[in-house]
């Protein structure tokens, strides 16, 4: 890795970078978009205000089934855009109101499938957050109901538009850092909790629509809004609500589809009692090119490592890197080798809608395809179903079967509540 080399590597990274800071928001506005938003608790208004920030649409119609939390959002908006937005408590109420161009679907993953086939059956764009669903058939029924209907789609993998992580894929590509032989994605850290104890739920809170499709459990504060995320009936834990985005950006830097094999172990180990997902595991998953590592610990400790507690680390023969969503470090294979550092800052969510917005515009398809975002969102579900069942997960994508692990392959599809019907079939 000559210095000049690796020198006019970078000039031509920084180039690239230039050139798509320069085009991300340049699509012609021929009209105003009209929008829906589903689910405006938290990240449905960061995504609302990111399209704002792009320009050129309007927030026309919002849904929650808080009804506190859509009133905030309503009041918030008219101060943003200038016009109030239609209100829904449902769903499918926003869907078929009139002169939509798009929707922005931001629940929990359990409800995101339903949601998600329905916005398309109605002709609608969509912008969905990550995970596309809480499992892989209903992953597997949204990335048909796409192809059939062929509108515009793009999920909330953001670190997609990271120029450091974009980097660090051109680098690797060229063969900078020589064969790589394993990556390492691991995000440390301590995890706040609140009361686990079951309560009555807000009274602006339709717990029974919130829960939808999925268990009806009884509501506590840590398992309502934004806590979600780590219960297992909702958002399925760290890896899959979190740590999907650095397997993502591990894909696609690898040019990888889905694991072959799968193991995992791991528990509840000081959260117990709290949370019903693991607050440490550690996962193998066994890519075609090399294994990715996955570690999480959610109790503490990200002082031990606090410049690795997060990112992605790839080991190759002539270096290693570590990747972040702003920065990337070169550290040379030998002893005393000079790292090198490479900061590069990026607007990462109004780049993404910068994206899909255009994409709506010109009828392509934008950076992250419902394909793509199912491959890492079966990813991480499989891993989930490998520590669920205990034994390892064969994987075999063409025929989106698990071999050899009856009880894991059970687990590809969960039994929807009544009166909502899952949508893969069979």
């Amino acid at each position: 890795m000559a210095k000049s080399t690796r020198r006019e590597f970078l000039g031509t990274a920084a180039a690239a970078t230039v050139a798509l800071g320069k085009s991300a928001y340049g699509a012609a506005r021929d009209r105003t978009l009209k929008i829906g938003v589903i689910g405006v608790g938290w990240y449905g208004m960061v995504d609302a205000k990111a399209a704002l920030q792009v320009g050129g649409v309007e927030i026309a119609a919002i849904c929650d089934v808080d009804s506190e939390h859509l009133r905030r959002s309503a009041d918030e908006l008219q101060k943003l855009q200038g016009s109030r937005p239609q209100t829904f408590k449902l769903y499918t109420d926003l869907l078929d109101a009139k002169g939509l161009d798009l929707v922005i679907i931001a629940t929990p993953p359990h409800w995101h499938a339903l949601q998600f086939i329905a916005a398309l059956e109605r002709g609608l764009d969509i912008y969905c957050e990550k995970p596309i669903s809480y499992d892989v058939r209903e992953g597997r029924a949204m990335v048909d109901a796409a192809r059939l209907y062929q509108r515009v789609v793009q999920i909330g993998f953001q670190r997609r538009q990271s120029q450091a992580l974009r980097q660090v894929k051109q680098f690797i590509d060229a063969g900078m850092a020589g064969h790589i032989i394993q990556v390492d994605a691991q995000i440390h850290y301590k995890t706040t909790t609140k009361d686990p104890t079951p309560k009555d739920p807000p009274p602006s809170l339709d717990w029974d629509q919130w829960c939808g499709p999925g268990p009806k459990i009884p509501y506590s504060d840590q398992v309502g809004h934004f806590n979600w995320r780590l219960e297992k009936t909702s958002g399925h834990g760290h890896l899959v609500d979190w740590g999907i985005h650095l397997i993502d950006a591990a894909r696609m830097i690898l040019d990888e589809q889905t694991p072959l094999r799968i193991t995992a172990a791991g528990g509840l180990y000081y959260l117990r009692d709290k949370i019903t997902t693991p607050d440490t595991l550690t996962v193998n998953f066994e890519f075609a090119r090399c294994p990715i590592v996955w570690r999480h610990r959610i109790w503490g400790a990200e002082e031990y490592t606090p410049e690795i507690s997060n990112g992605l680390l790839f080991y190759g023969e002539r270096a290693t890197i570590f990747a972040t969503d702003s920065s990337w470090i070169v550290i040379p294979a030998g002893k005393n080798k000079e790292r090198q550092e490479h900061k590069v800052q990026t607007d990462l969510g109004t780049r993404h809608m910068a994206d899909f917005l255009a994409a709506v515009r010109t009828r392509r398809q934008p950076v992250c395809t419902i394909d793509d975002a199912f491959r890492s969102t079966a990813t991480v579900q499989l891993a989930m179903i490998a520590y669920e069942s205990g034994l390892p997960v064969q994987w075999n994508e063409a025929t989106g079967q698990i071999t050899g692990n009856p009880a894991g392959a059970k687990l590809l599809k969960r039994p929807y509540r009544m009166p909502w019907q899952h949508p893969y079939p069979g």
